[in-house]
């Protein structure tokens, strides 16, 4: 009798284990991040991956949903960050049982990451009242090294000024040109910051603010070519319109004679000089 009840009491405390245990091996959050570092203002992109090996189906955001899906952040100490958005934090979906699927994410749209320091996120899935936790991910936000900057006037906003900053900051062991904006005056709105790619140290990135609302930024990309990225600042939106590869008119004109030297035969430049070419 006392052996039968042992029995019983120890299966009892392993069915209770297994059915604590299951649920975290039935179903997998991970969050990856797409950098270790973000320049303030950056909306710090993500994707998160959810394996459902589950008997049941995962729904999220519907309206007959029931599971919930959302991203903590901490300040490195422990903090929990406040929202600053009740939008949604991936698109709506649901996984059928043994599937899984990716989601982008933008941490930027959620949280104030513009303070410099260290943080983490952890993603985390609720799934039939059941919490289901990934690992942490820690990032930075960095203030970036100022190599430019201009004022924009609207001349229709009274006491409206915009203020741009040109940044760069290494990325991969590349320097990276980002811009940053934020308002001054009636409001002090702040804009997403933009990577705009790699950058070569030769050049000193600059940038120009036509009458328009056009702001251009001008950065080397390699030794014969510029980058050309041209903004539209309106009132309320600051937004990219497109992005350009340039030639180095320097560098193009000594292709060109080189080409035309090749074309004629490739006669001494010595007996013929370089303006008989054209």
């Amino acid at each position: 009798m006392k052996n039968s009840i042992i029995f019983a009491t120890v299966t009892a405390a392993l069915l209770v284990l297994r059915l604590c245990a299951a649920p975290q091996s039935e179903i997998k959050v991970n969050l990856t991040l797409d950098e270790g570092d973000y320049v303030s203002g950056e909306r710090v992109r993500g994707v998160v991956n959810i394996v459902n090996a589950s008997p049941y189906k995962i729904s999220v955001g519907y309206p007959n949903s029931k599971d919930l899906f959302f991203i903590e952040v901490y300040r490195q100490g422990g903090e929990l960050l406040d929202r600053v958005s009740s939008r949604k934090f991936v698109a709506d979906f649901s996984i059928k049982s043994n599937e899984g699927l990716k989601l982008e994410t933008f941490l930027g749209d959620h949280y104030g990451l513009r303070s410099v320091g260290s943080y983490f996120a952890k993603p985390i899935l609720v799934h039939n009242g059941v919490r289901y936790e990934g690992q942490s991910r820690a990032f930075d936000i960095v203030p970036g090294m100022e190599v430019d900057n201009a004022l924009q006037i609207f001349s229709n906003e009274d006491g409206l000024r915009r203020e741009f900053k040109v940044l760069t900051w290494s990325r991969k062991h590349r320097d990276h040109v980002f811009l940053s904006a934020r308002n001054a005056g009636i409001d002090n709105t702040r804009f997403e910051t933009y990577d705009l790619g790699q950058s070569m140290k030769i050049t000193r990135p600059t940038i120009s603010i036509l009458p328009g609302g056009e702001v251009i930024i001008f950065h080397r990309i390699d030794s014969d070519h510029f980058v050309r990225s041209e903004f539209w600042s309106m009132r309320k939106k600051l937004e990219l319109y497109r992005r350009d590869i340039v030639r180095d008119p320097e560098t193009a004109g000594q292709n060109r004679v080189r080409e035309l030297y090749e074309e004629a035969g490739g006669i001494d430049p010595v007996a013929r000089p370089w303006w008989k070419f054209w």
